[in-house]
């Protein structure tokens, strides 16, 4: 029985020295803030990482100070008044040197208090300036909105934020059947003006065709017509040349210089027919006057 008193006492004795000298261990990529409840509060000079001896009835309060990311699901509505599921991703953390006035201001939950109610709210302001079309491939400008819209906000919270991203852009099932039925409307219609386009290029073709068919068909008739009108200009013209040429003096000279002309001499004022026998073979004509009576 003394040996279970002495046990009993034994373990008391080293669970009031172990809580003489607890202590709070400050891992790396954290910062502590000593709490003194009973004389001077809470401490300005941040621990760094390390372990940390402290009386039972005092506290160390640990904040992380390295990048954490936080993700949110956010609908909104896009300039075209569609719905856009959006899922976003922002990267803080609190600044080392003013831990003391977050844990003051703020508490250690910062993130659901002050930035995730900014956060969501940026990024609904900045995506109803967006058609809903074009918020996928403008994701990173928005994305650079939302973050100077945040920075902006959060300014003088002890808070430092290193970037915002837009993870995924998603369309409620309703509306992707919206987009796709004016996709091929969209699509017919411009498939409808292709052929009206082919057939006025081919109908033009055809008007230019046949235009220059006729201006060939008119040229060459214009061109033969000339080509007549020269020809009888240069007849006429050669026709009034013999005629003028063809004098009485020409005409006896032809006469006598060929060699099938039979010259017959008569005396001047000679008022007698002068027959010509030609032969027995040609007919008898007469010549000079001859009488039409014999």
């Amino acid at each position: 029985m003394r040996h279970t008193t002495n046990t009993i006492l034994g373990l008391v004795v080293l669970f009031l020295l172990t809580e003489a000298c607890a202590g709070t261990t400050v891992q790396p990529g954290q910062r502590g803030l000593r709490w003194y409840p009973f004389t001077e509060g809470l401490s300005t000079e941040p621990l760094k990482d390390g372990f940390y001896w402290r009386a039972p009835w005092n506290d160390v309060y640990v904040y992380d100070i390295r990048w954490q990311s936080f993700t949110e699901n956010i609908d909104a509505l896009s300039a075209d008044d569609l719905q856009v599921l959006i899922k976003a991703a922002i990267i803080l953390r609190p600044i080392p040197q003013e831990v003391y006035f977050l844990a003051h201001e703020v508490g250690t939950d910062f993130y659901p208090r002050i930035v995730k109610p900014e956060f969501m709210a940026a990024v609904r302001s900045v995506v109803s300036g967006y058609s809903m079309v074009t918020v996928p491939e403008r994701s990173s400008e928005i994305a650079s909105k939302v973050q100077a819209v945040v920075v902006e906000k959060l300014k003088g919270r002890h808070l430092e934020i290193q970037s915002v991203a837009l993870a995924d852009v998603d369309f409620p099932q309703l509306v992707l059947n919206a987009i796709e039925q004016k996709q091929a409307k969209e699509q017919q219609k411009e498939q409808k003006e292709f052929e009206l386009t082919i057939a006025s290029k081919d109908a033009e073709i055809a008007r230019t065709r046949a235009k220059g068919e006729g201006d060939s068909i008119r040229i060459r008739a214009e061109g033969e017509a000339e080509g007549l009108r020269i020809r009888a200009i240069g007849q006429a013209k050669a026709q009034e040349t013999i005629a003028k040429t063809l004098t009485p003096s020409y005409l006896r000279f032809k006469l006598y210089d060929s060699q099938n002309s039979k010259v017959v001499l008569l005396p001047d004022q000679l008022n007698v027919p002068i027959l010509i026998n030609p032969g027995p073979d040609q007919p008898r004509q007469h010549i000079a006057g001859e009488s039409e009576e014999r």
